[in-house]
């Protein structure tokens, strides 16, 4: 049975930390719904009430248009190995534009200062409903590891070469939506 909080406890947190991907979905009342895995141990809890996550140049940029538009955002995380469980977090969600005294503060004290290549920005979620459920049905998998694909590539392009790949590719979002990603 699902199980409903007003915040985020200890033994959500901890739950978080242990967990290597999780997923987030945005929308606005008009768009297409956005649902994406992350990883690359992105995922922060800042306080009871609200996460973050380092978000990293990628082919779109949907979550940043559609907190720019309407802001509500659901993250998703699920056990994989260990005991069954899936928790989500519900609320409305900002962005943190890289170069911001709030990016820089945020990835000072959850992040310790370390930047991943071809960050671009930190979404932040403050959080208004948890969510735990059984997750019976979620199968197991064993942790290998993280991909280093999308890192070497964001090395490869370089400052210069990314803020080009934002322009071009990551300006509107698949409906038009303009998202404020530079």
């Amino acid at each position: 049975m699902a199980k409903q909080f007003d915040r985020i406890g200890a033994q959500h947190a901890d739950f978080i930390a242990r967990q290597h991907i999780f997923f987030t979905a945005s929308a606005t009342a008009d768009s297409r719904i956005n649902l994406s895995p992350k990883g690359l141990d992105a995922l922060r809890v800042l306080d009871e009430h609200s996460v973050c996550w380092l978000d990293l140049t990628g082919s779109g940029a949907e979550t940043a248009a559609h907190m720019r538009h309407d802001g509500r955002l659901t993250v998703m995380v699920c056990a994989f190995q260990g005991p069954p469980l899936i928790l989500r977090l519900y609320g409305r969600g900002t962005i943190l534009p890289r170069g911001e005294e709030a990016y820089g503060q945020i990835l000072a004290s959850a992040f310790e200062g370390k930047e991943l290549v071809g960050a671009r920005q930190i979404v932040r979620l403050d959080v208004d409903l948890v969510q735990t459920s059984c997750g019976f049905g979620v199968p197991r998998y064993d942790y290998q590891g993280e991909r280093d694909s999308l890192i070497r590539w964001a090395e490869a392009k370089g400052e210069d070469g990314l803020a080009d790949y934002r322009a071009e590719k990551n300006a509107v979002s698949l409906d038009g939506l303009p998202t404020g990603v530079t």
